[in-house]
């Protein structure tokens, strides 16, 4: 009964979105909707759980708490109607329950540092509402069985903060940014400094806990090998809700040693370049060294200049990591004054610009360090960069006020996995990634021009970076590379996208999706498209997850590719 209900309540909805009485179509889907939450979930659902924009001083600040990008809360950009924040995983199965009931889009936050906001934003699908997994945060540690449960709310400082609380010796190869939110962090894939010794967080996944299209909640057990497969670095958004991560932790020294090493280009910074993409993937795995491209001012005068900044993380002793130094890259001019002794918690805090004398226990504090206007982009690099080309690109960074560069290497562990393993693709072979970003203070007002500068800046890098495709980095969203029209998910459109962010792998994600949610519930800009599903064919029983068949699912590949 209850069930025939929403479904003539939609109906009804619809009617009023077409005869545009939208101010009290809203409040009539946020009052159905509560009541939905109550009535389909186990566990009571609060009222200091639920946010509407009739309290717009509440409303905004859940709203804006972890927008890492602040384009996208300017006026202008479409917000949801409700922001609700489950504190248990039955208000999880309730909402997706009632948002399906109701025809309401729905976008899930769990940190909010997705580029193109398509956890907190929709420009494809309206009306919608966001789920803001921020109230589910717990941690449990196990150590004597090396491993942790996190729920998709904590962010990645959490857990570091709780396996240090509990082995000086453990810690979890994942992202150098605390406030990143890994319920969503590991569904890209999660790569960080230590990725070069242990791979990717995606790489020491264990288990997971979800809800799919249907509601229902899933391990790996239940879900099977490729749903679970395409979780660990498929991109956020389009197979389910997750619920849980359980990590396996890694070893790490009780004291390991970090340095930062600053040149510009009149101390030769270019010609250190080269010499760092020479050696930077081959050196010993327990040595990550990023390296950080910035202006020397945000003043575009004449005496501007690049610095390029060496920041590391050695898993081992001073002497030794001087030893490694001196052979493979003297050209630095690596000290022992240049580094600096600490433990693996402290290391967190120093990879991530906090202060020295910052106590740990910040990263208990869950929010964003910088929230910005920016635009991001990014590379992958499989052949070296010549001297040449670093030069026609200082001319072009020196154009923007406050440009950005991150070149990270790749190698070790990174090079031993295979392609395939994961949907993150970008393996073998690469020697780093690239992230270029752009900033700026001012709002909308000169935004065309920071972004058109990014885009030209990108054009330059084309003929120095990965090609068929053109690789980029799924948690670095951009819709530059295209985007999902509004109510359609096609093929077609998602390669444009897909190939870069998964290469062939993306065949893969396509049929996994049309196994798990083939009425493509769980969609966004750049979501992961299920295949047209033969008419006559019903979508239940056994069918449901049989289709597409293999000879179907690999003939619109084989097209894919013959288009493209």
């Amino acid at each position: 009964m209850a069930f025939h209900y929403f479904l003539l309540l939609s109906q009804v909805f619809l009617l009023l979105v077409s005869s545009s009485s939208w101010t009290s179509v809203a409040f009539t889907i946020q009052q159905t909707f509560f009541h939905c939450l109550s009535t389909n979930s186990m566990n009571s659902v609060a009222l200091s759980s639920y946010y509407t924009p009739n309290n717009i001083s509440s409303f905004t600040s859940i709203l804006n708490s972890t927008a890492n990008n602040l384009r996208y809360l300017l006026p202008t950009v479409p917000k949801p109607v409700i922001i609700f924040t489950p504190l248990s995983d039955a208000h999880v199965q309730a909402a997706v329950l009632c948002s399906k009931q109701l025809g309401l889009a729905i976008r899930v936050r769990s940190g909010g540092h997705d580029y193109e906001a398509v956890s907190y934003v929709s420009q494809i699908e309206s009306p919608f509402l966001v789920l803001d997994l921020a109230g589910l945060r717990a941690i449990e540690v196990d150590i004597a069985q090396g491993t942790a449960w996190a729920q998709a709310g904590a962010t990645v400082g959490e857990v570091y903060y709780r396996i240090a609380e509990k082995s000086k010796i453990h810690g979890f190869p994942m992202g150098v940014s605390t406030s990143l939110g890994i319920g969503g962090h590991i569904t890209g894939g999660a790569y960080g400094t230590m990725m070069r010794m242990f791979g990717l967080g995606a790489d020491n996944v264990l288990d997971v806990r979800m809800v799919d299209a249907e509601g229902k909640i899933l391990d790996r057990k239940a879900m099977g090998e490729d749903l679970f497969w395409a979780l660990r670095g498929g991109g956020g958004g389009s197979f389910g809700i997750i619920l849980a991560w359980k990590l396996k932790l890694v070893n790490v020294p009780e004291t390991v040693t970090v340095f930062t090493v600053t040149k510009t280009l009149e101390e030769g910074a270019t010609k250190l370049l080269v010499k760092w993409q020479k050696i930077a993937p081959k050196l010993d795995d327990r040595l990550f060294i990023r390296v950080i491209i910035r202006p020397s001012s945000a003043n575009l005068t004449v005496n501007r200049t690049v610095t390029a900044s060496y920041m590391a993380l050695f898993l081992g002793d001073p002497d030794t990591l001087l030893g490694i130094m001196g052979k493979r890259f003297p050209e630095l001019g690596l000290t022992r004054a240049n580094c600096t002794r600490m433990s693996w918690i402290g290391s967190v805090l120093y990879m991530a610009l906090y202060p020295n004398v910052t106590a740990p226990e910040v990263l208990l504090q869950g929010k964003p360090q910088f929230q910005s206007y920016f635009k991001s982009k990014s590379d992958f690099v499989r052949a070296l960069i010549p001297e040449k080309g670093l030069l026609g690109l200082w001319k072009i960074f020196l154009e923007e006020e406050i440009p950005l560069m991150i070149w990270n290497p790749y190698g070790g562990e990174m090079d031993r996995v295979p392609a395939s393993a994961t949907p993150f693709p970008h393996r073998r072979g690469t020697l780093f990634k690239i992230q270029y970003a752009v900033s700026w203070q001012d709002g909308a007002e000169n935004m065309s021009r920071h972004i058109s500068w990014i885009r030209k800046l990108y054009d330059y890098m084309g003929p120095y970076v990965s090609k068929n495709p053109r690789e980029a980095y799924v948690n670095y969203r951009d819709f530059d590379l295209g985007m999902n029209k509004k109510g359609v998910t096609s093929l077609m459109e998602a390669s444009s996208w897909g190939l870069k962010y998964f290469k062939s792998n993306f065949y893969r994600l396509v049929q996994v999706k049309t196994r798990v949610d083939p009425e493509n519930f769980f969609r966004h800009e750049q979501s992961i498209p299920p295949l047209p599903v033969k008419k006559g064919i019903p979508l239940t029983g056994s069918n449901r997850r049989t289709l597409p068949t293999a000879v179907t699912f690999f003939a619109s590949a084989s097209a894919l590719v013959t288009i493209l």
